[in-house]
């Protein structure tokens, strides 16, 4: 029997008056990529949200099984406890990469790394042979203003990849892309996720990088209308 790394069960999630999650139930396997589909205002990104530890939701569960250790009710933790488990234990990447443009790329890397008390020199070691994997070798001390969208987005997938996370949200990664930089950002999002044996969750509306994906999930008005396993 499978057991899910990440398990969802009747979330729901109002905004005012917009229902945004309607009670969904969602079970994410160790090792898969899964793309969230649906139409602007479906709830795709607030189940990203509320799966990750970003937002609350009004009712239902969220579990974190990690690799080693209990299981984590992700939903039963106050804030500055979700807070530290997205530092430790999930990794992040949004459609403007949410870098600080003030640092070099490697510095950007290593400062989750340092926040979670990893020594400065080591935390700068271990991002720059993230970056070196990535293809960014020789950029290491570029600010994020000399790099192409690509290149910046491939920082910002190192730094998800760099604090060891086993469990990766991307929303709209390749958003800001043109179709030849997404699919290079694609590779590399897929080969430091599931590549490495670890699991991607990502929101897109972009049918060609749900495709690169082993399931996709389709959303509307708050709930999960399908989910298709690629062929």
């Amino acid at each position: 029997m499978n057991i899910p790394v990440i398990e969802a069960h009747a979330l729901t999630k109002n905004f005012g008056t917009t229902r945004a999650l309607a009670g969904v139930d969602l079970a994410i396997q160790r090792g898969e990529s899964v793309a969230i589909m649906g139409a602007s205002g479906s709830g795709k990104t607030t189940l990203l949200h509320v799966l990750a530890g970003i937002t609350a939701p009004d009712s239902g569960s969220v579990v974190f099984r990690p690799a080693e250790g209990a299981p984590i009710e992700v939903t039963a933790l106050g804030e500055s406890a979700r807070s530290r488990l997205r530092r430790e234990r999930f990794g992040f990447v949004f459609q403007q990469g949410l870098l600080i443009p003030e640092l070099t790329a490697v510095e950007n890397v290593a400062l989750a790394s340092m926040i979670n008390g990893i020594r400065r020199q080591d935390a700068l070691q271990h991002a720059a042979s993230w970056l070196a994997a990535l293809g960014l070798a020789g950029m290491e001390d570029r600010r994020i203003g000399e790099l192409s969208g690509g290149q910046a987005q491939r920082v910002a997938i190192a730094r998800a990849q760099a604090t060891g996370a086993e469990l990766v949200f991307a929303d709209e990664p390749t958003g800001a892309l043109d179709t030849h930089t997404s699919s290079e950002v694609m590779d590399a999002l897929l080969w430091s996720t599931t590549g490495q044996a670890r699991t991607l969750v990502v929101v897109t509306h972009d049918p060609d990088v749900a495709a690169r994906c082993t399931r996709t999930i389709a959303v509307r008005d708050g709930r999960i209308i399908s989910s298709a396993v690629a062929a």
